[in-house]
């Protein structure tokens, strides 16, 4: 009798999809040698407009991955998307690094490099472009896009800070 193991036994689980962005080694010399850390950024989304990113570190790799994961379920935030596309230009900040996003119509694609479009596919876009400004390192280009996605405002937050309905706000 041979036993299987179940391992979707929580359905809850499969509701995000987890994204790896970037992975380092890092090293520490010791009197007996080196010792070896890692460190994890990753990214989870429902691909319905919710995302969050997390960094894990730890001495193995799958425990530095698990970690971030569990830190990217706890920072949830939701972006406002229509038709697949974000619904205006935007630029995010942090330190040096700069991202631009910008909407596309249907059919263009992420067009997105490798940190923003993880984030982008797991938040469910289809259509964006995007450019990323100033420093190229991963943990900084997230929180860039990151910083950009937050200050994404839908109709109906523009049309209620001018104390107006939808419909006067589109005429």
């Amino acid at each position: 009798m041979e036993h299987q193991k179940n391992f979707d036994n929580n359905p809850k689980e499969k509701e995000f999809v987890e994204k790896l962005v970037t992975l380092n080694r890092t090293c520490k010399t010791v009197k007996g040698g080196r010792r070896m850390s890692f460190s994890a950024l990753t990214v989870v989304g429902d691909q319905k407009g919710r995302i969050g990113y997390g960094l894990g570190k730890a001495n193995d790799v799958s425990e530095a991955i698990k970690k971030s994961i569990d830190k990217a379920k706890r920072n949830l935030i939701t972006i406002p998307l229509k038709n697949g596309t974000i619904p205006h230009d935007i630029i995010g900040k942090y330190k040096s690094s700069e991202v631009l996003l910008k909407p596309a119509c249907s059919g263009t694609g992420i067009i997105a490099g490798g940190a923003v479009r993880a984030i982008m596919d797991a938040a469910g876009a289809t259509d964006l472009l995007s450019k990323s400004l100033g420093s190229s390192s991963a943990v900084n280009v997230v929180r860039a896009t990151f910083d950009a996605v937050e200050k994404l405002m839908d109709a109906k937050k523009v049309a209620a800070n001018r104390g107006k309905t939808l419909d006067e706000l589109w005429g």
